[in-house]
C-alpha cells in the first residue's frame, strides 16, 4: 500500500469511528425512554419460548418505532462506515475438516449477512433448540441465539445482533464437538435458509421437536398429556412442492440463511428430485428467451408419483414473453410437465395476476385412496410420504350425522369424512381452492361453502340453522386446519360457544397453537390427545395434531 493510499484508509477509518460514536450517543440518549418497554417484550417473548426469533426482533422494532429510537440510523451508519473500510462478512457452512469449524463454500460464497458481527469471538456452552432453527446459550445470563451448533457443544461465537433482553450470533468454531453432529447431506446447508437440524440425526431432530412442543405448550398455560405421539417418516425427498428465486445469472436457488441473496443450487436432498431436476431445466430453457423473459420466482408441485407437474413462474414484467414457447421447450425437457402459467405479483399489496397459461391448469394428486384435483397455487400439504398417515391421525374414528372443515383447502380431509358423516360441511375461501373443493366433493356427502371461516362462525353460532340432511344444528365434529397465526381469540370463542362435542386442531405453529389451546380448554375442552408429525424433516418446522372433547 502506497503511503497516500495508507494516509486516506486511516482518515476513513477515524471517520467512521466518530460516526461510530455519535450514532451510539444519540441512539443512547433517545433509547433510554424505550428500554424499560423493550425489556418487558423481550422477557415475553423467552418466556414464550415458543415464539420465533424473528417475532421476537418484530415485537422489538415496532416498540423501538414507537418510542421514537434511531436504532436503525444507528446500524446504517455503522454499515456505510464498514463498508467504507472494505469489511465484509460471508455466510458460513458447516464442514468437516479436522474438526468442525466455519468456512465459506461454493455456490452461495460472496453472500454476506444481514447483520455483520459486532463482537470479538466469546466462548459459550450450548444449552437447548429453541423453536426458530436456532439453540439456546448464554453469555453473563444473557440469551444469545446461535443456529448451527448443539446442546452440549462449546462454541466460539460472534454477536451479530444485540438487544436489552437478548443477542444472536454466528459460530465461528465448534471447540468442544457433540457425539450426535453428523455431516449434513446437502452441500448448501448452512448456506441455504431452508433446513436447520442437517448437522444431527433424524432421531435427534424428532427428541428437539417433542421438547420444543412440550416445553411451547407448557409455558403457554396448556397441561400436555404424558405421551406426545410421534408420526414420522422417510426424511429425505418428501417435498412434493418448493418456490425457488433467480440470481443475476439466471440460476435457481434458495434465498440464503441471513440475506435475500439467491444461492444457485446443484440438489436439494428434501426434494422430490423431478422438482430440483424441473428447476434446473427450466433455468436452462429460459436462457434461450431472455432477456425478454427474466423469471423473478418459479414454484413446482408435483404429484406423489413424481408423473405430473405443475409450474408457476413469477415475472415482474406484465407482458407475455412467448411463454407457450418457453412452457413447450421446458416440456419437451421435462414430459412431466402438464401445465405452467406465467404470474406477475405487482407492486406490494397487489393481487397476482395471470399473464398467461399453458396446458392444464391442475393435477390429480393420490392420496389416502381418492385422486385430488389440485390447482395451480392451491394448498396441498406439503409431505409427500406422509399424507395418508395424516389424515388417518385427523379422521381417525369419528363417525356422525354432521362434521364441519374449517380452512378445508382442496378437501383433503372433508372428502375422507363424508365415508363416516352423513353430511360433511367444508369452509373455504381462496380462490386458488374453492373451485377445486367443489370438484373432490361431487358426488359425496360433502357440502363446499365458498366463506371466511370467522363469518361462517359467527353466522351458525348466532343463528343455529338446522341441517337438512343430518337434522342437527350442532356438528358432531368440528376439524380445523388453519394458517401459523393459529385461529385467534374471537374464532376459539365461536367454537367455544357452538360447542361441538369432539374437535380437532391441526396446527403449523406451536406457539399459536398454545395460545389458541388455552381458550378452546377454558371454554369447555378437555385434550384427548396430541400428535407431533414431523411433515418437514431437517427444518425445525413441525405440524401438530390435537384431539380434543368436550369436558
Amino acid at each position: 500500500m502506497t503511503p497516500r493510499k495508507q494516509i486516506s484508509m486511516q482518515r476513513r477509518t477515524k471517520q467512521a469511528a466518530k460516526k461510530r460514536s455519535a450514532a451510539s450517543n444519540i441512539s443512547g440518549k433517545k433509547s433510554s425512554g424505550a428500554k424499560q418497554a423493550t425489556e418487558k417484550l423481550i422477557s415475553k417473548a423467552e418466556m414464550r419460548q415458543g415464539t420465533t426469533l424473528q417475532a421476537a426482533e418484530e415485537l422489538i422494532s415496532n416498540a423501538e418505532k414507537r418510542q421514537g429510537t434511531t436504532s436503525q440510523t444507528t446500524e446504517k451508519l455503522i454499515s456505510n462506515a464498514e463498508k467504507r473500510q472494505g469489511t465484509t462478512s460471508v455466510v458460513p457452512q458447516l464442514r468437516q475438516n479436522k474438526g468442525w469449524a466455519l468456512a465459506p463454500e461454493e455456490g452461495f460464497s460472496g453472500v454476506s449477512f444481514g447483520n455483520r458481527p459486532i463482537s470479538d469471538p466469546q466462548l459459550v456452552e450450548i444449552e437447548k433448540p429453541i423453536y426458530g432453527g436456532a439453540f439456546l446459550a448464554r453469555l453473563e445470563g444473557k440469551a444469545v441465539f446461535i443456529p448451527l451448533t448443539l446442546p452440549g457443544e462449546q462454541a466460539q461465537v460472534r454477536i451479530t445482533q444485540s438487544k436489552p433482553g437478548y443477542a444472536t450470533a454466528e459460530a465461528e468454531n465448534i471447540v468442544r464437538v457433540a457425539k450426535e453432529r453428523i455431516t449434513p447431506a446437502c452441500p448448501h446447508f448452512g448456506l441455504c435458509g431452508g433446513c436447520h437440524y442437517q448437522h444431527t440425526g433424524y432421531a435427534t431432530q424428532l427428541a428437539f421437536k417433542q421438547a420444543i412442543l412440550r416445553e411451547t405448550l407448557e409455558r403457554g398455560g396448556v397441561t400436555v398429556p404424558s405421551e406426545i405421539t410421534i408420526l414420522s417418516g422417510e426424511p429425505w425427498r418428501y417435498r412434493n412442492r418448493i418456490r425457488l428465486a433467480f440470481d443475476a445469472a439466471g440460476n435457481p436457488g434458495y434465498r440464503s440463511r441471513r440475506s435475500h441473496a439467491v444461492g444457485p443450487m446443484r440438489e436439494c436432498p428434501i426434494a422430490a428430485p423431478l422438482l430440483v431436476e424441473a428447476a434446473l431445466a427450466f433455468a436452462q430453457a429460459a436462457r434461450g428467451f431472455a432477456p425478454a423473459m427474466r423469471p423473478t420466482e418459479i414454484a413446482l408441485f408435483s404429484d406423489a408419483a413424481e408423473t405430473a407437474l405443475l409450474a408457476t413462474v413469477f415475472t415482474a414484467n406484465p407482458a407475455r414473453q412467448r411463454f407457450d414457447e418457453l412452457a413447450q421447450a421446458w416440456h419437451e425437457r421435462i414430459p412431466a410437465l402438464i401445465g405452467a402459467e406465467l404470474v406477475t405479483e405487482g407492486r406490494p399489496g397487489q393481487q397476482p395476476r395471470t399473464l398467461a397459461q399453458w396446458g392444464a391448469a391442475s393435477l390429480a394428486y393420490r392420496a389416502a385412496g381418492f385422486d385430488y384435483r389440485v390447482d395451480h397455487g392451491a394448498f396441498f400439504q406439503v409431505n409427500r410420504w406422509l399424507v395418508d398417515s395424516l389424515v388417518e391421525r385427523v379422521v381417525a374414528d369419528h363417525q356422525g350425522a354432521l362434521a364441519w372443515d374449517l380452512f378445508a383447502g382442496v378437501g383433503l380431509f372433508a372428502r375422507q369424512l363424508t365415508t363416516n358423516f352423513a353430511r360433511v360441511v367444508a369452509v373455504e375461501s381462496a380462490p386458488s381452492a374453492t373451485a377445486a373443493l367443489a370438484a373432490n366433493l361431487k358426488g359425496s356427502s360433502g357440502i363446499p361453502v365458498k366463506s371466511d371461516t370467522m363469518d361462517f362462525l359467527r353466522a351458525n353460532a348466532t343463528h343455529r340453522p338446522t341441517d337438512v340432511v343430518s337434522g342437527s344444528t350442532v356438528p358432531d365434529l368440528i376439524v380445523v386446519d388453519p394458517p401459523r397465526t393459529g385461529l385467534g381469540a374471537e374464532t376459539c370463542a365461536l367454537l367455544g360457544q357452538i360447542a361441538a362435542p369432539a374437535l380437532v386442531y391441526v396446527s403449523c405453529d406451536p406457539a399459536t397453537l398454545a395460545r389458541d389451546l388455552r381458550v378452546l380448554i377454558a371454554s369447555g375442552y378437555a385434550i384427548q390427545s396430541i400428535t407431533l408429525a414431523d411433515l418437514f424433516p431437517q427444518t425445525f418446522h413441525l405440524e401438530t395434531v390435537v384431539q380434543l372433547r368436550r369436558a
